[in-house]
């Protein structure tokens, strides 16, 4: 029998825990988190088209100002990390106390996400090659839209190379070692921001957004540190309930509107390069999503634990599992052949902008034609029943 492929950050998170011992709540919400990714993608990527043909994108957050709070939903690359540092965990905690190295479970991890990245950028290549000699028109305006899901898979890697050392200091210092990322994030974003009286801080985002870089790439360590350490925590049961779940939840709302209102941009993702950006480097606003998703997590923790008993839904979270890796590699590039399919069957995959009319019927379709066009990399991966 054939092997199947491992899920998306399978390598990271199963440490040879046999199948029937997993926790499947930490399963349940990497799938989640994964049809969030797949379908905001989706969602947010607007064809345009000229007498009948596909001619250019536009990005969801560059015509509607709106969607920014959509966002806060939808960035979920922190909820990925957390659930992977919290089944990591155990796995790390014992090869620091029987002294093994590290390297060589890294880079197993390293090479379980190479392998089918690079078979992905191995196609991209040869559609590049055909289009060079074709005219092929539909790679141009996607562009680098087909790589840019990447940038993920890198973070990851280089935040869990750290999972050692998080899950010493979680050992060491608790939840201090929490606070003590906080603090570092906080000063990073202080010092970008050049903040030299407290009544600057009212207009913190506004001047951490127009200074730049420079110092605020050191939160590119920090702030995606955060999520890791709050998995660890999690997992130790440093904290837990429903009752702490709606209290982080609140926070990280509070977080976010105070962000908001200091001139950090709306959005948690970019919908371009060069614009004030929480991603580029991370932010203190990003952080507030953070404390969202955790609080998330703990409120839904008792009502998705008793879905799961269900067969239906544990199968359900099984397939998505299995599906996770090439469904996140591959549902960008499922926009070419739904970009052809629009075109060729005359479908409304153009609606305008938001608050037109036709202009959801248009994602529907749009997001149809996706469905349908990342179809063949399903059936592979698909547990038999």
């Amino acid at each position: 029998m054939t092997q199947r492929p491992q899920a998306l950050d399978s390598t990271t998170i199963n440490d040879g825990e046999p199948q029937a011992a997993r926790d499947r709540y930490p399963d349940a919400l990497r799938a989640g988190a994964l049809l969030v990714v797949v379908f905001g993608h989706w969602i947010a990527t607007l064809p345009r088209l000229d007498n009948g043909l596909m001619t250019t994108t536009d990005h969801l957050l560059l015509v509607w100002t709106g969607a920014g709070v959509l966002t806060w939903v939808l960035q979920v690359v922190p909820l990925f990390v957390f659930v992977s540092a919290a089944v990591s965990a155990d796995g790390a905690q014992r090869r620091l106390e029987q002294g093994h190295r590290q390297l060589h479970w890294w880079a197993g991890r390293a090479l379980g996400l190479a392998r089918p990245t690079v078979t992905y950028l191995a196609v991209l290549v040869a559609f590049v090659i055909v289009a060079a000699y074709t005219g092929g028109r539909l790679l141009g305006p996607l562009n680098h839209s087909l790589t840019v899901h990447l940038w993920f898979l890198m973070m990851l890697l280089g935040v869990q190379a750290l999972l050692p050392l998080s899950v010493w200091a979680d050992r060491r210092w608790g939840l201090k070692a929490v606070a003590g990322l906080l603090v570092l994030a906080a000063l990073v974003d202080l010092l970008r921001a050049g903040i030299t009286a407290p009544g600057e801080l009212l207009e913190l985002g506004t001047r951490v957004t127009a200074n730049g870089g420079g110092i605020g790439w050191l939160n590119a360590i920090l702030v995606w540190l955060f999520p890791q350490q709050l998995g660890i925590a999690w997992k130790r049961g440093r904290f837990s309930g429903l009752g702490c779940g709606l209290a982080l939840l609140l926070f990280g709302l509070l977080w976010l509107a105070a962000a908001v209102a200091s001139g950090y941009p709306v959005a948690m993702v970019d919908g371009e390069f060069g614009v004030p950006s929480n991603l580029l480097p991370p932010t203190l606003a990003l952080v507030g999503v953070m404390w969202v998703q955790v609080g998330t997590v703990l409120a839904c923790e008792g009502p998705v634990r008793r879905l799961l008993e269900r067969r239906r839904v544990d199968r359900v979270v099984t397939i998505l599992g299995a599906l996770g890796m090439p469904l996140y590699l591959w549902h960008k590039l499922a926009e070419l052949p739904a970009a052809w399919l629009g075109e060729r069957l005359g479908l409304p995959i153009d609606a305008g902008i938001p608050g037109e009319v036709g202009f959801w019927l248009g994602r529907l379709l749009w997001l149809l034609l996706c469905i349908v066009a990342v179809a063949p990399v399903w059936s592979p991966w698909c547990p038999s029943r």
